[in-house]
C-alpha cells in the first residue's frame, strides 16, 4: 500500500480534526499539545479572555506569539478554532488585523461563531479578525494578495500538508518584504519510511507528515527565505505502544523557527548591534532565538544573516546597527558578545537543554547568563 496522495491526506486530516477529535484530550500523543512554559503576563491575561469552546478545540504544539506586534497584519495558517487568532487580535490592537485560514469547515465555523463575543470582550468597535475556509498550499484561491502580511504564523499544521514546499512558496508570496514567518511544528530525526507515512492516525497526530529537520533548511533556501532561526525545542513522546512500534527508532521534536523574507537589495555585513530595549514585555532582554539574546544596551556581534534580518524587518527601529569595524567604544560596564557557532539542529538543542548545569534558558534560548 502506497503512501496516501495529497487529496487523500487532506480528506483524512479534515475528518480527524472535524469528526474524530472533539477536544484536545482526544489526542493520542503529545505532538499537538503545547508544552508548559512560563508565559508573559500580557499573554496570560489575553488567553483568559478567549471563549472556552475555542480553547477546548485548540490543537497546537507551541506558542506562536512573536514580539513587536502592534498594528501588524497577521495571517494564521491552519487557524482551527481560532485560539491563536483571538490571542493575537488583542496584541496587534484595534489598528492591526488577523486573518485565519483553515481547511476544516467545522473548525472555521467554531472560530466565526465567536467573533462578536470576542470583539465585545476586547472593547473593539469593529472586528479585527476574519476566518477563511481554504488551503495553505493555495492561498491565492482564498483571495490573499501578494505582499499583504507583516507576519505569518502557524501552529503544528505544516506537517499536515502533503506539499511543504508549496506552503512555504505561498507564505513567501504573501509576506511583505522584511516580513516574518514565525511557526511551531513537528520535525523528525530522519526521513520517514512508508509505513509511517501511510498511517492515518499518525497523520492526524502530526507525526506521519513531519519534515526531516534538515529539509526545512534546504526548502527555505530554495524558496528565497533567509536561513531559518531556531527558537525553541520540546520533546515529543507517543505513549502508545502500537504507534511506537510503527515509528521505530525515529525521534520527533516540537520546534519553533523564524523565517524572514529579506529583500534582495539588503547587503548586510557582519555587524555590531545594540538593543534599545523598546519592545513591550521585552524591555530589558529580547530572546530572539536559540543563538541570539539581546540585552538592553549590550553590544552583540552578529553575522551578516542576522544583520540583514534586523535591518530589513520590523525590528529595525529597535536596534542600533553599525559595521563591525566601527571604532565605537563599548558601553561602560558591559562586554561584547561575539558570534559563536550556531545551533541549527532542534535535537541538539534538546540535548543542551537537558544537560546537567546547562546554560540554556528555560525558554529554550542558549547563552551565558549575564553579560560576560
Amino acid at each position: 500500500m502506497a503512501a496516501p496522495c495529497g487529496e487523500q491526506i487532506h480528506r483524512e486530516v479534515q475528518d480527524y480534526y472535524g469528526k474524530v477529535l472533539q477536544k484536545s484530550e482526544d489526542l493520542k500523543t503529545n505532538a499537538c499539545v503545547t508544552s508548559a512554559r512560563p508565559l508573559p503576563k500580557a499573554v496570560r491575561d489575553a488567553l483568559e479572555r478567549i471563549h472556552e469552546e475555542v480553547v477546548a478545540r485548540y490543537y497546537g504544539c507551541g506558542l506562536v506569539i512573536p514580539e513587536c506586534l502592534a498594528s501588524c497584519q497577521i495571517l494564521d495558517l491552519g487557524s482551527g478554532s481560532g485560539r491563536d487568532c483571538y490571542l493575537l487580535s488583542q496584541l496587534v490592537g484595534e489598528q492591526g488585523h488577523v486573518t485565519g485560514i483553515d481547511m476544516t469547515e467545522g473548525q472555521v465555523e467554531v472560530a466565526k461563531k465567536h467573533i462578536a463575543y470576542h470583539m465585545d470582550k476586547f472593547g473593539y468597535q469593529k472586528p479585527n479578525v476574519e476566518f477563511l475556509h481554504g488551503y495553505m498550499e493555495k492561498l491565492g484561491d482564498a483571495g490573499l494578495a501578494d505582499e499583504s502580511y507583516d507576519i505569518i504564523i502557524s501552529n503544528c499544521v505544516i506537517n499536515l500538508s502533503p506539499d511543504k514546499r508549496a506552503v512555504l512558496q505561498e507564505v513567501y508570496r504573501v509576506l511583505k518584504p522584511g516580513g516574518e514567518m514565525y511557526f511551531s511544528d513537528v520535525y523528525a530525526s530522519q526521513r520517514l519510511n512508508e509505513a509511517v507515512r501511510k498511517h492515518r492516525v499518525l497523520w492526524g497526530e502530526c507525526l506521519a507528515g513531519a519534515l526531516y529537520w534538515r529539509d526545512l533548511y534546504s526548502i527555505a533556501e530554495e524558496v528565497g527565505f533567509s536561513p531559518p532561526c531556531l527558537v525553541t525545542a520540546s520533546p515529543i513522546t507517543i505513549g502508545n505502544k502500537e504507534l511506537e512500534d510503527i515509528v521505530g527508532d525515529c525521534r520527533f521534536v516540537s520546534a519553533t523557527f523564524r523565517l524572514f523574507k529579506v529583500p534582495g537589495s539588503s547587503r548586510a555585513r557582519p555587524s555590531q548591534v545594540i538593543y534599545n530595549g523598546g519592545i513591550v514585555g521585552h524591555e530589558r532582554e529580547l530572546l530572539f532565538d536559540a543563538n541570539f539574546t539581546f540585552k538592553e544596551g549590550e553590544v552583540v556581534d552578529v553575522d551578516a544573516e542576522m544583520a540583514a534580518i534586523l535591518q530589513s524587518s520590523r525590528f529595525a527601529e529597535e536596534f542600533l546597527i553599525r559595521d563591525s569595524g566601527a571604532n565605537t567604544a563599548t558601553p561602560q560596564g558591559c562586554c561584547r558578545k561575539e558570534v559563536k557557532e550556531k545551533i541549527c539542529d532542534p535535537f541538539q538543542l534538546l540535548e543542551l537543554l537537558a544537560a546537567p548545569g546547562s546554560a540554556c534558558r528555560p525558554s529554550g534560548t542558549c547563552g551565558p547568563p549575564g553579560c560576560c
